[in-house]
């Protein structure tokens, strides 16, 4: 029996083998950014937009958007195409960012900081969907949640940071 080529499938309990690696790797980085806020006492006290979603809300998006990333990456490394390496660098940097972006916010509470990571956040994802389209179209329409995701959450720390008396909210007083 011939190792499979680029391109062709893998045996199903290989190719679900994977999908589990990578749902472990979303699920590994989200652990580790929860493991910054102990009972989420801080985000709680925090002055909030009225537009912002109760917690359980945000539970709920975020996971949705974690399970599309842990997708995203799995589609593309099914392609079998070279280029899925450096593409899934992409990819790795986004869970990095996840949780460099829970220990500025929720463990050191610098939520100017975290805000400016999201920006890095938001064009790292971007890169992603670039890279991962013309490897795997379906790969890079799974990131779009993901990005959704992003964007909101950019959005929700600069109003949080804004009311809550960042430099933003200096100038429009």
């Amino acid at each position: 029996m011939q190792p499979p080529g680029p391109g062709s499938k893998p045996p199903s309990t290989l190719r679900y083998l994977t999908l589990a690696v990578f749902v472990l790797l979303v699920l590994v980085a989200s652990l580790l950014a929860g493991s910054f806020e102990a009972g989420g006492w801080y985000h709680e006290k925090l002055h909030k937009p009225s537009w912002a979603p109760p917690s359980s809300v945000l539970g709920v998006l975020r996971s949705a958007a974690y399970l599309t990333l842990a997708l995203a990456g799995w589609k593309l490394w099914q392609t079998g195409s070279r280029a899925r390496r450096a593409a899934l660098g992409w990819w790795l940097s986004l869970l990095a960012l996840e949780v460099l972006w829970a220990g500025l916010f929720f463990g050191l509470h610098r939520i100017g900081w975290s805000w400016l990571l999201l920006c890095l956040t938001v064009a790292v994802t971007a890169q992603c969907i670039r890279v991962f389209h013309p490897i795997s179209p379906r790969a890079a329409l799974l990131m779009l949640p993901y990005l959704l995701w992003v964007v909101f959450s950019w959005a929700l720390n600069l109003a949080e940071w804004t009311i809550n008396g960042g430099l933003l909210g200096r100038f429009l007083d």
